[in-house]
């Protein structure tokens, strides 16, 4: 009886260890090409998140998605992340990627979603509707990303409206339903449309500012990028106040 015993719990070792191997082995496979581009890309320096904050946080890695693609475009454009810009009452508001360019600030708001997706430029609240049916509703995000241009316009100090386009990315994983938008300088997307949208943009958009003056605004943000966890607490903790 104990031989078998013996027998019974080395078999399950092997196989437990097996199972683990497995999962390792998978898991090695699926992180390694995302670690790849991750290690090829500017992302971190520009966020300051680690890997593993990156791919395994939903928010993280869908501003990262949008970061990598971002950086293929051609030209002397300077992409910033995670800007924590200062609003009229005292709080923050934060801005999840710019991209200035000598064609304007282009402003990104990601929404790495899920499901349908229905909403309204004029509408408050937007739609997401899941496989389960279930119906979730959030903050429009272009009212949102509305407050964040606001905040940009006040840091900066341009006020020309024509020089920022708003972008709201959502995951490739979604399906975009029923969206209505018709002001020109707003789109609404999944990822795999930015590249050529946004490079047709680029093409048909006159030129703001110069090399100088990109390179200029870009440094004068850096302070509003990378900040501390006393100024992530503090927005954090007063997102939950409203």
């Amino acid at each position: 009886m104990f031989i078998i015993l013996l027998k019974v719990g080395i078999n399950l070792g092997f196989l437990i260890f097996y199972l683990i191997l497995v999962l390792v082995l998978v898991l090695v496979l699926t992180l390694l090409p995302k670690y790849i581009r991750y290690r090829g890309s500017g992302y971190k320096a520009a966020s300051g998140n680690g890997f593993l904050k990156t791919v395994f946080n939903k928010g993280n890695l869908g501003e990262f998605l949008i970061f990598l693609y971002l950086e293929k475009l051609d030209g002397q454009n300077k992409i910033m992340t995670n800007l924590y810009l200062p609003k009229k009452d005292g709080t923050t508001t934060e801005v999840d990627l710019i991209m200035i360019s000598e064609t304007g600030i282009y402003v990104f708001e990601s929404k790495n979603y899920s499901g349908w997706i229905f909403g309204d430029e004029k509408s408050k609240n937007w739609t997401q509707t899941l496989e389960s049916k279930q119906k979730n509703q959030f903050y429009n995000p272009i009212w949102q990303n509305k407050g964040h241009i606001t905040a940009l316009k006040s840091a900066v100090k341009i006020d020309n409206e024509d020089m920022y386009k708003s972008y709201i990315i959502f995951s490739d994983r979604c399906t975009l339903k029923k969206i209505n938008v018709t002001s020109t300088n707003i789109k609404v997307m999944k990822r795999n449309a930015l590249i050529k949208t946004i490079k047709k943009d680029i093409e048909n958009s006159p030129k703001y500012m110069t090399i100088e003056e990109v390179n200029s605004l870009y440094f004068k943000l850096q302070k509003y990028a990378c900040v501390d966890e006393s100024i992530k607490k503090a927005h954090i903790e007063n997102i939950k106040a409203k």
